[in-house]
């Protein structure tokens, strides 16, 4: 068991570990990007993890329901989150406050949970004022946490441009988070939790020595990488404004 922890945590090659600390870098400067009192809707707010980010706007909450953390254990990873005290609680498509009431929405890996993320997009473009700006994070593929609300995957560059742009708005950015390499990195890191799950037992040391020869080899292979994002990457950050 030593043994095993130090080929996992020393040997370990630093690949498929960025997902959540490049999501917040690239938010923080998006957020930082609106102009000072901007009244900013962070639409599926859940924590309000990027509240944070937004103090020198005036920040409004809403999800879809108030949720004290506590959880009944039956979906996966829906305990030990306290949302805390929510500003508005409704569904996502359907936000009572009036036409052009915002300055800014942000929506943080929400659109996985949502059964039609389409209508929520048409719902921020009518709680938008006209050149709002519309922050969304969503994951282009990601394994099935906090069910039974998980509906959707497959959120690459092309949902966007397709989607935004039908519902009157005009990208400005499209990020990828990461790229093919170091999202099959992330899932091999993932190996021993689901096995201890599902399979009832974990990678013995060979195959512990085989998936760090992997990781090494997708590392290297990322460092070189020239565009697979588009075939597959952690998610996109996407930065649009609503046309005038």
């Amino acid at each position: 068991m030593k043994l095993r922890k130090y080929l996992s945590n020393i040997l370990r090659p630093d690949v498929g570990m960025s997902n959540e600390s490049t999501r917040e870098l690239w938010l923080e400067k998006a957020l930082g990007s609106i102009p000072a009192g901007s009244r900013i809707l962070d639409a599926g707010a859940g924590t309000q993890r990027y509240k944070r980010f937004c103090g020198h706007l005036n920040y409004v909450s809403q999800d879809f329901a108030q949720y004290d953390g506590k959880g009944d254990s039956i979906g996966l990873q829906t305990g030990e989150f306290d949302y805390g005290k929510l500003d508005i609680i409704s569904d996502i498509t359907s936000i009572p406050e009036p036409d052009s009431s915002f300055d800014a929405i942000m929506c943080v890996e929400v659109f996985e949970h949502l059964p039609n993320p389409v209508q929520a997009v048409l719902e921020f473009s009518r709680l938008l004022k006209p050149g709002g700006y519309l922050i969304i994070t969503a994951p282009f593929c990601s394994w099935t946490h906090f069910a039974p609300y998980h509906f959707n995957t497959g959120f690459n560059k092309y949902w966007y441009e397709k989607h935004l742009i039908d519902n009157n708005f005009n990208i400005v950015e499209i990020a990828s988070n990461g790229n093919y390499f170091e999202f099959i990195a992330q899932e091999i890191y993932r190996i021993s939790t689901v096995s201890r799950q599902y399979a009832n037992g974990e990678p013995n040391m060979f195959e512990l020595l085989g998936t760090l020869i992997m990781l090494r080899m997708l590392l290297r292979f990322s460092k070189f990488d020239t565009g697979s994002s588009e075939f597959l990457c952690f998610g996109y950050h996407t930065f649009a404004r609503k046309n005038k």
